[in-house]
């Protein structure tokens, strides 16, 4: 049994690693079974998961994804604000 849980129940840095994972790539059962085993305990981990997906969505609204070469690209546009903002620091 203790083997079971030490197995389930894995540090918050080993989970922060799979909230983000999956944000990429499918999670295998047992890192799923981890995940939600580990998030039915910390609130901490719940948290970083919905900032997480929060940023994510933020970020992905400055750019667009070409279908084609299945790449985010910049706008020209957004590109220049960004190398003014970095030009003022």
């Amino acid at each position: 049994m203790n083997e079971v849980m030490r197995t389930l129940l894995r540090p918050c840095k080993k989970t922060t690693e799979l909230i983000d994972k999956q944000m990429f790539t499918p999670l295998t059962l047992k890192e799923k079974l981890q995940l939600q085993a580990h998030k039915a305990l910390c609130r901490t981990c719940n948290e970083y998961e919905k900032q997480s997906k929060l940023l994510d969505a933020l970020i992905g609204k400055w750019f667009a994804i070409d279908s084609n070469k299945k790449m985010a690209t910049l706008d020209e546009e957004k590109k220049i604000k960004i190398i003014e903002s970095i030009n003022k620091i």
